[in-house]
């Protein structure tokens, strides 16, 4: 079974994931694109458990871009310094807050392009409120997913960038959306980066490289 091509374990290995995870909840707890947007820059470097702990605080204080340029950029750090990078992301915050209402009528726009004009706001970003705030077929791939894409041998992308290319070849569009998240439900449960036993892991163990496999 180690010795199928990228495109044949594709397949396999999307049934799989369909199997262990039918539902997938965007991890990130927002009720808008707005809270999206900033949910998602706050999760750089930061768990989504994290995020999902100072964000009620954050949107408390402000949940739209109206009024969180009422707030200095020192009250939007207090609040999030647990995330980490907090001078960069409250600075982030604040900028793009003002940016959305000059250029956008505090609107979060729908194109990879504009929101990736934003402060603080790259491609992976762009792709999560793309996929997820507007349904919009995206396959954002971040450390996470680039790892596992290795591991399963989908992609010899040296960067993420390489690897969102290859995973869009490899799987069709409509799935794009579910299957970042599934892939990431499925590396938190089975295949994490520290500890991980690939004979116990049920894709390593099936397609996984043949490197991974103790000798």
């Amino acid at each position: 079974m180690k010795n199928l091509s990228a495109k044949q374990k594709a397949p396999l290995i999307s049934a799989m994931l369909e199997e262990y995870y039918p539902e997938t909840p965007v991890p990130l707890d927002h009720k808008d694109p707005y809270t999206l947007l900033i949910a998602v820059l706050l999760s750089a470097q930061c768990t989504d458990e994290r995020v999902n702990k100072i964000t009620p605080a954050l949107f408390a204080m402000a949940d739209s871009p109206s009024e969180m340029i009422k707030h200095t950029v020192e009250e939007i750090k207090a609040i999030i310094r647990p995330c980490g990078l907090s001078p960069a992301k409250s600075k982030a915050i604040f900028n793009l807050s003002h940016i959305l209402l000059d250029k956008h009528e505090g609107v979060v726009p729908q194109s990879f392009e504009e929101l990736e004009e934003l402060p603080g706001v790259g491609h992976k970003t762009a792709s999560v409120v793309m996929a997820q705030a507007f349904g919009v077929p995206a396959f954002p791939v971040d450390t996470h997913i680039h790892r596992l894409a290795h591991r399963w041998a989908l992609s010899t992308g040296k960067n993420v960038a390489k690897t969102e290319k290859d995973l869009k070849r490899l799987f069709p569009e409509e799935l794009w959306n579910k299957l970042h998240l599934q892939i990431i439900f499925f590396g938190r449960e089975y295949c994490p980066a520290r500890g991980h036993d690939p004979l116990k892991c049920p894709i390593c163990s099936k397609y996984g490289r043949r490197s991974l496999m103790p000798k």
